[in-house]
């Protein structure tokens, strides 16, 4: 299927009123309702929704519906992003050869919003011997899902911001850009653009640009005029859903919340930073298994040789050679008294976030 014009909307706000931003929700409801509370989400805020509310979580069809509904209160806005865009699978230039891959990729992640729609309307995916077959009568029963998401922009313009899923180009005006060149970058940050107008985006989780730390919290470029939000909720196990906050439409005075579910605890003993670590992230995942243990297993990353202790549970097969959950070897810095939250507790000590980063704390917790 060819890109296509990007769609523009653009925005009058009151001054006075507050700016929240989120992003990559990917049907995590307990995360959207959890910071919306955080943030004291009210009539007198907007909120924008900054695209991949859907997909990868378990409540993609009622997080649709949630976000449906707060559009009719006038207030929120959304862009889309790259994985809500099924109402492509409707433009007269969809290639219905990619129908075979898109129940492929139903059946495999068994969640998601055409899951979801099937499970609704009496459909059992695993008895489809074809996509094609249930497109229209899925269609047919969720008329208004499909208009509403066939409706959204690319980007939300407002004067002095552009709300983007994922990145646009610094060089051509916004209003011609094509629709992919707003909701798919990765490593967008590595390009080095700057821009006249804010611009905030989610799309890529903000961990991954970290080297030797995990912090999920966003990353604000004053230099670029670039803000980056996404926290990895849903794709990484110790994500956080972070709600950027403007207090008005001409303040630069960025403040932001953050939510996760994970239990929060005092540390009771100073412990210093360790003196390195490195991070084993999504994409460069490979390690050997030098030393396979019950609980934690020696590993070498293949690309870097680095070698830590990684949890074997995080191993992804039983092979000398494997990729693995997220893993990092950072030793926090924490004085007694800080407040933590604990991902993972082994015996050997906790894995916690420190306002947004994460790494091992030895000592004892109340």
């Amino acid at each position: 299927m060819a890109d296509h014009p990007a769609k523009i909307q653009a925005l009058r706000l009151e001054p006075g009123r507050r700016i929240l931003v989120v992003s990559d929700i990917h049907g995590n409801v307990p995360y959207f309702e959890g910071v919306l509370r955080m943030a004291g989400f009210s009539p007198r805020d907007e909120l924008i929704i900054d695209g991949d509310f859907l997909e990868k979580g378990k409540e993609s069809l009622r997080m649709l519906h949630i976000v449906m509904e707060l559009c009719r209160r006038g207030n929120t806005h959304v862009v889309t992003g790259n994985c809500d865009n099924w109402s492509n699978l409707f433009r007269p230039d969809w290639d219905s050869s990619r129908d075979d891959f898109v129940l492929r990729y139903v059946l495999w992640r068994k969640s998601g919003l055409i899951w979801d729609m099937c499970n609704g309307a009496g459909i059992d995916p695993f008895e489809l011997g074809s996509f094609t077959d249930v497109k229209q009568e899925l269609f047919r029963a969720y008329p208004e899902e499909w208009a509403f998401l066939a409706d959204l922009p690319h980007a939300i313009e407002t004067e002095n911001f552009v709300f983007a899923h994922a990145g646009m180009r610094p060089d051509i005006p916004l209003r011609q850009h094509k629709d992919v060149e707003l909701y798919r970058w990765d490593r967008f940050r590595d390009l080095g653009w700057r821009f006249d107008r804010w611009l905030i985006v989610g799309h890529y989780p903000v961990v991954l640009y970290g080297q030797d730390k995990v912090c999920a919290n966003p990353i604000i470029d004053r230099g670029r005029k670039l803000i980056s939000i996404d926290g990895g909720c849903v794709l990484k196990d110790d994500g956080q859903l972070n709600c950027l906050i403007i207090p008005d439409k001409n303040s630069e005075q960025f403040q932001f919340v953050a939510y996760d579910p994970f239990p929060v605890r005092t540390v009771l003993q100073e412990q210093h930073a360790g003196p390195r670590s490195y991070y084993i992230r999504w994409g460069d995942s490979r390690v050997q298994v030098l030393r396979r243990g019950e609980e934690f297993s020696r590993c070498r990353h293949v690309r870097t040789g680095y070698e830590m202790d990684i949890l074997t549970r995080y191993l992804f097969s039983d092979s000398e050679f494997t990729d693995c959950n997220d893993s990092t070897d950072y030793v926090l810095p924490l004085k007694a008294g800080d407040r933590v939250k604990v991902v993972e507790e082994t015996s050997r000590g906790y894995l916690v976030k420190h306002e947004g980063t994460t790494g091992w704390y030895y000592g004892e917790l109340a």
